[in-house]
C-alpha cells in the first residue's frame, strides 16, 4: 500500500500514467485502498478531468461507506469542481456529513466568483470554522478580477483579525489584489511591511507596476532592487514580466544573458517574450536567433515570427504547419496583415480557405482581417462578400469595409455603408476618419454631406477627438470652406500634430502664405514639433507666394532643426520654387541630390521652368532623361510634347505621342463639378467635361453660357474703349 501511494504521488502530474496504474491495481490492493480513505482520495485525484471516472468513484465511495470520510468527500467535491461541474460539487458539499476548513476552501474556490466566495465565507464563519491562509488568498484572487473592491478590503481586515496578515501567502495575495485593482501605493506599502518575501512577492509587485502602463521607469528599478536586496532568485514569471519594458538592444541583451545565467532561457514563455521584445525594439536578427535556438515552439512562438518578419510570413506559416502547430485567430490575423500587395486573388483565396480548415471562419477578428486584406488588394467585391456572410459584426468590421471603399476611391459606396452603419451601430472616430476623407477627396460629394457628418459628430461628442477634428479641418478646406476649417480648429481644445498640420495644410492649399507662417510659429511655440507633412505644406505655401528665401530656409531646417528625413516631395517642391524664379542650375543640382534618384514631378517642374525661362539645352537634357526613364503619367509626356511644339520640332512631338500610345498612356480629360444639392445626384455634385452634352438641359446651359460670354466680351470692349479715351485725353 505504501509503495502504491508513493507511486501515485510521483505520477501525480502525469494523469494518463496514473490512471493506467489505477486500472492495473490487483484486486487485493484495491480492497486495501477501499479500507483507507486517504488512499481512495488519492485515486480520485487521478481522474480530475474524466467525468465518467469521477462518477464511478463517487458511486464506489457511497457503496463502500468512504464518502463519510472528509478526505474522500473533499476530493470528490474538488474533482467535480475542477471538471466544470460546480453545481454537483455544491450538492455533494451540502450532503456531506462532515466538513473541515479544506471542505469550505474547496467549495469557495469552485465557483471562481467573489460574490459566491463571500457568501460561503460567511456561512463558514457562522458554522464555527476558522479561515486560513488558503481561504483568504482564494477570495482575494477573486477580488483581484472584480470591479468591486469592498470584499478585498473586508478580507484584508479579516486577515488582521485572524492573525494571518503576516503569512507570506496572504501577503502575496494582498499585493496582487491591490496591484490589479489600481492601488499601487497600497500594494507597495503591503510589500514593504512583509516580514518574509519570496519570489512570488516580488513578482506580484512587479506585475502590478507593469499593469499601471508605465514605460518601465519603475518596473526595471524594482527588478534591480530585487536582485540586490533579497536572497531570492527571479524566475520565468519575473523575467517575462520585466523584459517587455526593455527599450534598447543593450538592456534587452542584458536580460537575455541573465535568463541564460539563471537557466531559464530555454523556457518557452521566456523565449517567446524575448523574441517579441527584440521585435519591438527593432533587433529582428536577435529575435530570429532566439527562435532558432528554441527546443520547443508553440503557437505564440510561430505567430511572433510571422509578425516579426512579414516579408516571409507565408514561409513562417508553412514552417508552423510542418511543425504540427495549429494556428489560432491571432496567427491568421498576423498572416493576413502580412499578405503582400502583389498577391493574386487566387492566392488570397487559398489563405482564406485556411480560416475554414482551422475552424476560424467565424472568428470576428479573422473575418475583419480578411476584409482588410481584400480591400488592400483592391478586391472590394470579395471584401463585401466576407462582410455580408459574417454571422456577427462589430464596429471594426464596418470600419474595415468603409475604409476599404474610401482607399479604393469608391466615395458613393463609402457613404452608403456609413448610412447603413448608423442604423445598426454607433460610429467611432475611425469611422469618421474614413468618411470625412472620402468627402474630402470625392469629386462627386457635396459639402452638404460634410456638414451632416459634422452635426452627427457633435451629437456623439466626438468633436473633441483630435483625430476627428483634424479630419474635419481637412474636409472643409478641400471642399473650399476655409472659414469652417478655422472654426473647427479654434474650437479644438487639445491640439496635436494632426490638428496643427491640418490647419496649416488648409491655408497652404488656399495660398494664405502669411497665415501659414503665423500658424507654424504658434505650433512651434506650443512645443509641438512638425512632421514631414507639416513642413511640406509650409514649402508649398512658400512656393505659391514665390518666397524662395523663406522656402530655402525651411527646406534646410527639415533635418538640421526638426530631425525629419526629407522626402522626395520636399525636394520636388523646392525644385519647383527655384525653377519659377529662374534659378535653374540650383534646381537641377537639387534634383540630382534627391533620395532614391530624381522623381518625375521634380523633373516635370524643372522641364516647365526650362520652357518658361528659355533654357533649351537644359530642357533637352531633362526631356531626354524623362523619356529614358519612361514616365507612366500623361502629364510628363504632355510637358515634353509642349516644349518641342513651342520650338516647332514636330518630329519630336510625334515621337513623344507615339511613345504614349505604345505604352498605353492617355491624357486625362479635364472635368468640372457643380454642387447641385440633391437634385441630380445622390452625392450632390454634377460632373461634366468640355462640350459635354450628357445633361438633360444641355441646350439651355449652352445658350446661357453663350449669352454670358457675349456679355463678358461686350463688357471687355467697353473697358478697352474707356482706357483708350483716357489715354487720348
Amino acid at each position: 500500500m505504501l509503495r502504491f501511494l508513493q507511486t501515485v504521488s510521483r505520477l501525480a502530474y502525469s494523469s494518463q500514467a496514473a490512471r493506467q496504474l489505477f486500472e492495473e491495481i490487483p484486486q487485493k490492493t484495491l480492497f486495501s485502498i477501499l479500507s483507507c480513505p486517504f488512499a481512495f482520495s488519492k485515486c480520485i485525484a487521478l481522474h480530475l478531468t474524466s467525468k465518467p471516472a469521477i462518477s464511478q468513484l463517487h458511486a464506489l465511495s457511497v457503496t463502500s461507506g468512504l464518502f463519510s470520510h472528509i478526505p474522500v468527500s473533499n476530493s470528490l467535491i474538488n474533482a467535480y469542481s475542477r471538471s466544470g461541474y460546480s453545481s454537483i460539487a455544491l450538492e455533494l458539499f451540502q450532503i456531506a456529513p462532515n466538513h473541515d476548513t479544506v471542505s469550505w476552501n474547496t467549495i469557495i474556490s469552485s465557483f471562481g466568483c467573489v460574490v459566491h466566495g463571500m457568501k460561503f465565507l460567511l456561512q463558514m464563519l457562522r458554522a464555527g470554522f476558522s479561515l486560513d491562509a488558503i481561504t483568504i488568498s482564494t477570495i482575494l484572487s477573486f477580488s483581484s478580477n472584480s470591479s468591486d473592491f469592498l470584499p478585498g478590503f473586508q478580507i484584508h481586515s479579516l486577515s488582521f483579525k485572524s492573525g494571518h496578515v503576516s503569512d507570506t501567502v496572504v501577503g502575496n495575495a494582498l499585493i496582487t489584489f491591490y496591484s490589479r485593482s489600481g492601488f499601487a501605493e497600497d500594494a507597495q506599502k503591503m510589500f514593504d511591511e512583509m516580514l518574509v518575501r519570496d519570489t512570488v512577492s516580488w513578482n506580484a509587485l512587479i506585475y502590478g507596476l507593469a499593469q499601471e502602463g508605465n514605460n518601465g521607469s519603475e518596473v526595471i528599478p524594482l527588478f534591480l532592487r530585487m536582485l540586490k536586496e533579497d536572497q531570492v532568485r527571479p524566475d520565468k514569471t519575473t523575467v517575462a514580466t520585466v523584459v517587455p519594458f526593455c527599450g534598447s538592444v543593450k538592456l534587452g541583451t542584458q536580460f537575455h544573458c541573465l535568463s541564460s545565467k539563471i537557466g531559464i532561457d530555454g523556457d518557452l514563455l521566456v523565449s517567446n517574450v524575448l523574441t517579441s521584445m527584440y521585435y519591438r525594439i527593432g533587433a529582428l536578427d536577435y529575435g530570429k536567433n532566439v527562435f532558432s535556438g528554441m527546443r520547443l515552439r508553440d503557437v505564440v512562438s510561430w505567430t511572433s515570427m510571422i509578425s516579426i518578419d512579414p516579408n516571409n510570413a507565408v514561409s513562417w506559416f508553412n514552417g508552423m504547419r510542418l511543425d504540427k502547430v495549429t494556428p489560432n485567430d491571432v496567427t491568421l490575423v498576423a498572416l493576413l496583415f502580412a499578405i503582400p500587395n502583389n498577391y493574386s486573388i487566387r492566392e488570397c483565396s487559398m489563405v482564406h480557405t485556411m480560416c475554414y480548415k482551422f475552424g476560424l471562419s467565424t472568428e470576428v477578428n479573422v473575418l475583419n482581417s480578411l476584409i482588410t486584406m481584400y480591400a488592400r488588394l483592391g478586391s472590394m467585391g470579395h471584401a463585401k462578400k466576407v462582410f455580408d456572410d459574417m454571422p456577427v459584426r462589430n464596429i471594426i468590421s464596418w470600419n474595415a469595409l468603409i475604409s476599404g471603399y474610401q482607399q479604393n476611391g469608391l466615395c458613393e459606396e463609402t457613404l452608403q455603408m456609413f448610412s447603413s452603419l448608423v442604423l445598426h451601430l454607433k460610429p467611432n472616430q475611425y469611422t469618421f476618419g474614413s468618411v470625412l476623407s472620402s468627402i474630402s477627396t470625392g469629386d462627386m460629394v457635396s459639402l452638404v454631406f460634410g456638414r451632416v457628418c459634422h452635426c452627427y459628430i457633435n451629437k456623439l461628442g466626438l468633436n473633441t477627438n483630435e483625430f476627428v477634428s483634424g479630419a474635419l479641418i481637412d474636409m472643409y478646406a478641400k471642399q473650399g470652406s476655409l472659414e469652417d476649417s478655422d472654426k473647427v480648429f479654434n474650437e479644438t481644445i487639445n491640439r496635436c500634430i494632426i490638428s496643427w498640420t491640418a490647419i496649416i495644410s488648409a491655408h497652404s492649399k488656399h495660398g494664405n502664405y502669411d497665415r501659414v507662417l503665423d500658424l507654424f510659429e504658434d505650433m512651434v511655440n506650443s512645443k509641438i514639433p512638425p512632421d514631414g507633412i507639416t513642413l511640406l505644406a509650409i514649402l508649398m505655401a512658400c512656393g505659391s507666394k514665390g518666397e524662395v528665401v523663406t522656402g530655402k530656409r525651411i527646406f534646410d531646417s527639415i533635418y538640421s532643426v526638426y530631425k525629419v528625413e526629407p522626402w522626395s516631395e520636399h525636394y520636388s517642391c523646392m525644385v519647383d520654387m527655384l525653377g519659377k524664379v529662374g534659378r535653374l542650375e540650383e534646381a537641377e543640382n537639387l534634383v540630382k541630390l534627391m533620395p532614391g534618384g530624381p522623381s518625375m514631378p521634380a523633373l516635370q517642374s524643372l522641364l516647365n521652368a526650362c520652357r518658361v525661362h528659355g533654357d533649351v539645352e537644359m530642357g533637352d537634357r531633362v526631356a531626354d532623361f524623362m523619356l529614358k526613364t519612361g514616365p507612366s503619367d500623361s502629364g510628363a509626356y504632355v510637358s515634353i510634347s509642349n516644349i518641342y511644339a513651342e520650338r516647332g520640332e514636330w518630329e519630336n512631338v510625334a515621337r513623344v505621342r507615339m511613345e504614349m500610345r505604345e505604352k498605353g498612356v492617355k491624357k486625362e480629360i479635364g472635368l468640372s463639378w457643380v454642387d447641385v444639392g440633391k437634385k441630380l445626384s445622390t452625392l450632390g455634385m454634377y460632373k461634366f467635361s468640355s462640350e459635354d452634352t450628357g445633361h438633360p438641359m444641355a441646350k439651355d446651359i449652352y445658350e446661357i453660357a453663350e449669352s454670358l460670354g457675349s456679355e463678358m466680351r461686350s463688357l471687355q470692349e467697353d473697358i478697352i474703349d474707356l482706357e483708350m479715351e483716357t489715354f487720348s485725353v
